[in-house]
């Protein structure tokens, strides 16, 4: 929890879609707005939930840092738009932008529904051409900006049990920001994208007992056993990747992607 350089992000204003937690606890989000608040950022904590948003803000202020709660869904454009615009009034710009939001159900080819397939469609992958479109003319303005998609190991492998639309979005993520990233190469606007592999997060807690058919202690202690490392990553691990690609420690890194794993994907079984 602890930041490497307490001045790495200073002066930056970022905004982190889907900064909010499901549940009690820290998710990624939550913990990328305080890691980077800590690191001299100010946060614009946009979520679905007002509630969620109001959260993520409260605990980058408990931390010393400046929050803007904001709630948005972020495959809606008008209400991605509002959020852009309530920001820039609070900051007067925006030099990052962490795509955290998105959504999943388990289920293959046969179970999912078309219903279900696009709404996670929109939210995993739609709403990053919205982001995009609202926030590359406002960092190319002024003079580059980091974008930091979030993706899963999900999107490069199989993961166990059948996961197909939230697989299949979080591989476009990849593949998206390796697009968007030679295109805004020139405009000084870099984006990458990290890969978080199995995290000990609220909605893992509240969803993995059903997936190993056992209670939550047993279901999380089977979980860290993939894990070459031995356990799950914590959503700090993840949201100090999510840090560094946002910094100008990175400034020479785009089109790529950090995998925070602990060796998962190169497990062969």
């Amino acid at each position: 929890m602890t930041a490497a350089n307490d001045t790495r992000l200073a002066g930056k204003i970022v905004l982190v879609a889907g900064a909010g937690a499901s549940a009690a606890g820290w998710s990624i989000g939550k913990a990328s707005c305080v890691t980077m608040a800590r690191q001299g950022a100010s946060i614009v904590a946009l979520d679905a939930s007002m509630e969620a948003a109001e959260d993520a803000a409260h605990e980058v202020e408990l931390a010393g840092g400046s929050a803007l709660p904001v709630q948005a869904d972020v495959a809606d454009p008008d209400a991605m738009q509002a959020a852009v615009d309530a920001a820039l009034r609070r900051y007067g710009r925006i030099d990052v932008l962490q795509a955290n939001a998105g959504i999943g159900k388990v289920g293959g080819p046969e179970d999912i529904s078309l219903q279900d397939w696009d709404r996670i469609q929109q939210v995993n992958v739609t709403s990053l051409l919205i982001a995009t479109r609202l926030l590359a003319p406002l960092m190319r303005g002024q003079g580059g900006g980091a974008i930091v998609t979030v993706s899963s190991v999900a999107g490069i492998r199989y993961t166990g049990y059948p996961h197909l639309a939230y697989s299949v979005t979080k591989a476009a993520v990849i593949h998206f920001a390796r697009m968007a990233a030679q295109q805004y190469a020139a405009d000084r606007i870099r984006v990458n994208t990290v890969i978080p592999g199995l995290i000990d997060t609220p909605r893992v807690a509240k969803n993995v007992a059903r997936m190993f058919d056992a209670d939550a202690k047993a279901a999380s202690a089977a979980r860290d056993k993939q894990v070459p490392m031995g356990r799950m990553g914590t959503p700090w691990e993840v949201a100090n990747a999510v840090a560094f690609l946002a910094s100008d420690e990175a400034s020479y890194i785009t089109g790529t992607e950090l995998v925070v794993d602990g060796g998962l994907t190169g497990k062969y079984a």
